[in-house]
């Protein structure tokens, strides 16, 4: 599906090249099977990042999700955080990916959430919203946190879940987020450094190209069901 592949490209980090595609952007959105209003939203969200300075869209960007961890794009952040299973859930993802033809760089995250959905865009339009329903809690969270702070990245996530075909009650997460403490200001982080132990070696942090995506020629239309160690989605009953 087309209109993962223009998620893929607003939720990641904004560049001269994202601005210059915003017309083909409009048109796949207008053309998907999203709801107006979730059209609409997008649409503004694409006029947002082609009229703003890019410098002030950048440094946004990176004060969303580049600090703290609540707003993490990692997938596995949200469900496994710092556990033994994150490691596992990594290897089994990437193997996922292989098996589908897909081949990643050496620097890229494969729970990279742009990442992820470049995937999904290779599995076809009955099959790519089934990758999103084991994530719709992830999903969820990260929209309800991007709307306390009033963020227009989250009717990228508002899609999402209506992608996934999960009917979602956001009234408790909203209510969860009322009392949650940022984890995103100066104070907050500086604790995070004065708590972590000094490691050695390769961690999550040693980068992740958020710019490289799957080619053409890596995808494939078979759906290959992506298996998560500790599988935590949960379906939503309620209206959003």
């Amino acid at each position: 599906m087309r209109i993962f592949s223009v998620l893929s490209h607003l939720l990641d980090y904004p560049t001269v090249e994202l601005q210059k595609h915003h017309d083909d952007l409009v048109e796949i959105i207008q053309n998907s099977t999203l709801s107006d209003q979730n059209k609409n939203n997008l649409v503004q969200l694409c006029l947002n990042v082609n009229t703003d300075d890019l410098l002030g869209r950048q440094a946004e960007y990176d004060e969303l999700f580049d600090r703290g961890r609540s707003h993490s794009l990692l997938i596995f952040e949200h469900i496994h955080g710092e556990s033994r299973d994150r490691g596992q859930a990594m290897v089994d993802l990437v193997n996922q990916y292989q098996q589908a033809g897909l081949m990643l760089n050496k620097n890229e995250l494969p729970d990279h959430l742009p990442l992820y959905l470049e995937f999904l865009a290779t599995q076809g339009e009955i099959n790519g919203p089934l990758g999103l329903v084991e994530i719709a809690h992830v999903l969820a969270l990260l929209f309800c946190r991007l709307e306390k702070r009033d963020s227009d990245y989250r009717f990228i996530f508002a899609a999402l879940i209506e992608l996934s075909g999960i009917s979602v009650d956001l009234t408790d997460l909203r209510k969860q987020m009322q009392d949650e403490v940022p984890d995103y200001t100066d104070k907050a982080i500086d604790a995070v450094w004065e708590e972590e132990q000094v490691t050695f070696g390769a961690t999550d942090s040693d980068a992740c190209d958020t710019n490289n995506k799957p080619t053409s020629q890596q995808s494939k239309a078979d759906f290959v069901p992506v298996s998560w160690t500790t599988n935590t989605a949960q379906p939503f009953n309620s209206e959003q």
